[in-house]
């Protein structure tokens, strides 16, 4: 009746998320949009990014990464999106991530691996150590790392079920391209790490896949046309779509990955590449 007191609609802490994420690479590109689209589904998200800025030397990329600052614009507005500043190379430092989602929700019901950089522009043979070292690091042990942490949380939560592992990779996890043979090794071995963890997985509940897209428009994409001295529409034109991905395109099939629905993906690497070599 008109005049009765009414329970509150639940707000903050007392408002149980649709689920519970862990999103590296968060601060900008694909992570940064997977962040908002998960948001926007009503998950809590824990955004993770290194926040290299423009650190340069040995171990950094060789274009500007984002900034906390960068970080910090992602979550700004999302009350349940927490930034975090870690290196995927740093797997205690992942560990501690975790821990923060469980700390504030008490389980984790993905984790997305969108942590990636670029380089190349010569022959394998050419190809500097440090260079190999550095993407190996980065785009393939971080993926690894992630799931060292993460997964056995999820085992051990109280619903595997509805867990998921997903790893961004690349059409050059499935091909070789031109002077990036480094990039293509590394994208491999993210392929390959996430099928033999979704064998391990067998029989849990929990389910890992590979997202791989294709040229999207990303501070990658053009640091890519840099190494080729080329626009980033000449490299869209690659693909079928004949223009770059954006995205948020992206974020929706990732986040679909992490959905309950995303099981049927287990042990697959999931080509959003725009028809990428057509």
């Amino acid at each position: 009746m008109d005049g009765e007191p009414r329970d509150p609609a639940p707000t903050g802490a007392d408002r149980s998320p649709a689920g519970v994420a862990l999103v590296t690479g968060a601060a900008r590109g694909i992570g940064a949009t997977t962040v908002r689209r998960l948001a926007a589904d009503g998950w809590a998200v824990v955004a993770v990014d290194a926040c290299a800025g423009s650190d340069t030397g040995p171990g950094t990329a060789p274009y500007p990464m984002p900034t906390t600052a960068d970080l910090a614009a992602v979550c700004d507005g999302l009350p349940d999106v927490v930034p975090v500043v870690a290196d995927v190379r740093d797997r205690p430092a992942l560990a501690g991530a975790v821990d923060v989602a469980i700390a504030r929700w008490g389980r984790l019901d993905a984790a997305v691996a969108a942590a990636g950089i670029i380089a190349g522009g010569q022959a394998l043979w050419e190809t500097p150590d440090e260079q190999l070292q550095l993407l190996w690091d980065v785009d393939a042990r971080g993926v690894w790392n992630l799931a060292a942490v993460s997964v056995p949380r999820m085992l051990a939560g109280p619903d595997p079920s509805r867990c998921r592992f997903v790893a961004v990779a690349s059409a050059a996890g499935s091909r070789g391209l031109y002077h990036l043979a480094a990039y293509n090794a590394a994208k491999h071995a993210v392929v390959g790490l996430v099928k033999g963890l979704a064998a391990d997985l067998v029989g849990t509940g929990v389910t890992a896949c590979s997202v791989s897209p294709g040229s999207t428009d990303t501070a990658m994409l053009a640091a890519t046309a840099d190494l080729y001295g080329v626009t980033t529409g000449e490299l869209a034109r690659h693909q079928l779509v004949r223009r770059p991905l954006a995205p948020e395109e992206l974020a929706a099939t990732i986040a679909f990955a992490c959905s309950r629905e995303g099981a049927v993906l287990n042990g697959s690497v999931v080509a959003a590449d725009g028809g990428f070599g057509g």
